[in-house]
């Protein structure tokens, strides 16, 4: 037998009073004010927050540039030299470098500052800061160590910058106003790259200058992707040209260079949200 079940009762709007139907007009105009205030708020937020963030950057940017106005950047040589892997010989002992005079006053106000990343012709051009004891520590926090939606250009805590590591991963926010790393995904496009090959990446004490060979996407899930970012030190040549030889089969296009064992590179992360949770990733390697 079945059972009967009750039907809910309709809302006829056209046996609602006139009262009613005002009251229920007027709840719906506000609950729809109170959104797009509530959006507009957000956004408004958003706006003022991304401006003053970009400020801050541009006053290091202004301190770094003003102080190395009369600095000549050693020019790259017109082959890269040859990487050597013989075991280093005996010397005198080694002094303490000293840092360079245009990053001295950018290291004062942060000793987790290691160096500075600029591609010339883009937008990037920011301190870089590794803090060995919390990963992802400057993922959400600017150079003054605040909390910040655009974070700060960081080095992974594994790899060693000035040694260097065989590789050096530095991450970054893709950020709607391209500031941050929001350039890479120019690079893309082969034409972009034969344009803005070289990557400066100077030390605290040194000059450097490297060459982009590899530009690829990848998901960052566990088990879906490249896990690129975990390469710092090879173990011997076959992990080296392993990592090189899957950088470039998977980038966009055939940049004709191949790093070469005993090389140093310099990989470059952010995100890629045209393949949902996705990582576009810049590699290059060292010439100078």
């Amino acid at each position: 037998m079945v059972s009967y079940q009750p039907k809910e009762p309709n809302v006829n709007m056209k046996k609602l009073s006139p009262k009613t139907k005002k009251i229920l007009y007027w709840c719906t105009v506000a609950v729809l004010a109170i959104v797009i205030v509530v959006c507009a708020v957000m956004i408004g937020h958003k706006l003022i927050t991304d401006a003053q963030d970009k400020k801050e950057y541009e006053n290091l940017q202004n301190i770094k540039s003003s102080l190395g106005a009369d600095v000549t950047r050693p020019t790259p040589p017109a082959e890269p030299e040859e990487p050597t892997t013989s075991e280093p010989t005996e010397s005198q002992p080694a002094t303490e470098p000293e840092i360079m005079e245009h990053l001295q006053p950018l290291y004062d106000m942060n000793q987790d500052m290691v160096g500075w990343i600029e591609i010339p012709g883009t937008r990037i051009d920011y301190p870089v800061v590794q803090s060995k004891y919390e990963a992802n520590y400057y993922l959400r926090r600017n150079f003054y160590k605040e909390y910040a939606v655009c974070g700060t250009i960081y080095a992974r805590e594994a790899c060693d910058v000035f040694e260097p590591s065989d590789n050096i991963t530095l991450y970054g926010h893709a950020m709607a106003n391209q500031t941050m790393f929001g350039d890479l995904h120019y690079f893309k496009d082969k034409d972009y790259w034969e344009e803005h090959k070289l990557i400066y990446f100077d030390t605290l004490y040194e000059y450097h200058t490297y060459e982009i060979f590899a530009v690829f996407n990848t998901l960052a899930d566990p088990g879906k992707g490249f896990s690129y970012h975990l390469f710092d030190t090879a173990a011997d040549q076959e992990s080296f040209d392993e990592f090189v030889g899957q950088c470039k089969d998977l980038s966009f296009y055939d940049t004709g260079i191949t790093p070469e064992y005993g090389d140093k590179l310099i990989t470059l992360s952010t995100c890629d949200r045209s393949i949902g949770n996705g990582r576009l990733v810049v590699v290059a390697r060292r010439i100078m």
